[in-house]
């Protein structure tokens, strides 16, 4: 039990520290203007909030995914049973991320889709997330507190039970989703980025919903873009030099002739 309190803990607050180190890592190469999708000019002066506020915003959905997370620990946890998953092997492993990837991607899509379409959860709640025009990486949590627990802390706790990962192994799943989703909203384009290899859904990807021409096309998040290539919500785009250094996001052709 002491064990699997310590995976609880874990599972709980490693993904909090692993959000605040990897923003701030991204923070840092924000300064190298060849990296940029915008420039740091345009993040000062376009963005219609703080980031003192950004930062106290991210915080509140921090501290309701942690005792979400605590609770649901507390509810499913089973003892004997849950130690002796605690170690499954690569082929369940595997099964379990692919499964929690799907269930979180699904929910994501389908909350973040509606959010965008019904215009009173727009205004009132989902517009705050899009204050960030040029996004940042530690702005990826940045979000109204009804949003947070609806898309993020909800779609959380679906694949985890979904999936039937134990504590242990959510520490890991939730640490790397946490990691991607920083990766989607630093606004950075790095060279041999592992994430720009394996996933379409990039920082590119997602930049282009939070400009004006997009906000109606890539809505999912954070891993595939399949429910966008399904449901025809998907903008191609091409990535161009920009004045001044660093890389622009261009919607295709017959995106920007429509």
């Amino acid at each position: 039990m002491d064990l699997m309190a310590s995976d609880e803990m874990l599972g709980t607050f490693l993904p909090i520290v692993v959000y605040w180190v990897y923003s701030g890592l991204y923070v840092l190469l924000g300064y190298f203007e060849n990296y940029r999708l915008h420039s740091k000019k345009d993040e000062d002066d376009k963005n219609l909030v703080s980031k003192s506020t950004v930062v106290k915003g991210v915080i509140l959905q921090q501290a309701v995914q942690a005792v979400v997370a605590i609770l649901l620990f507390k509810v499913t946890g089973d003892g004997d049973q849950a130690q002796e998953n605690s170690n499954p092997s690569l082929i369940v492993l595997a099964r379990q991320f692919i499964s929690a990837m799907v269930v979180l991607d699904t929910w994501q899509y389908f909350m973040h889709r509606f959010m965008h379409h019904n215009k009173f959860l727009y205004k009132h709640v989902h517009s705050q997330h899009h204050r960030l025009v040029v996004p940042y990486s530690f702005g990826a949590l940045y979000n109204h507190p009804l949003e947070g627990l609806l898309l993020d802390t909800v779609g959380g706790a679906l694949s985890f039970l979904v999936s039937g990962m134990s504590p242990r192994v959510s520490i890991f799943f939730f640490s790397f989703a946490t990691i991607k989703t920083v990766d989607d909203h630093c606004g950075l384009w790095l060279p041999g980025n592992l994430f720009h290899v394996f996933f379409k859904n990039n920082t590119a990807y997602h930049d282009v919903h939070h400009q004006l021409y997009g906000s109606k096309y890539n809505f999912s998040q954070p891993f595939f873009i399949t429910w966008d290539k399904i449901l025809g919500t998907y903008m191609p785009y091409t990535l161009e030099k920009r004045a001044g250094g660093g890389f622009e996001a261009r919607p295709t052709k017959e995106y920007k002739d429509s």
